[in-house]
């Protein structure tokens, strides 16, 4: 097995972790009632998507 001659230091394995990190969701605001919610998804307020009724309340 190989093994490294040396050890690898802080600063080059958190260079090498910079895009090791969480995401903020891709948020939209709603047409029907302006709340933010998830693209692509049902909005949680009023229960519309792409401007029809689909959950009823």
């Amino acid at each position: 097995m190989a093994v490294p001659f040396r050890r690898t230091s802080k600063t080059a394995k958190r260079k090498r972790r910079t895009h090791f990190k969480l995401e903020i969701p891709g948020m939209v605001a709603c047409p029907n009632c302006g709340e933010m919610k998830l693209a692509h998804r049902v909005c949680k307020e009023c229960g519309t998507y792409k401007g029809k009724d689909v959950v009823n309340k």
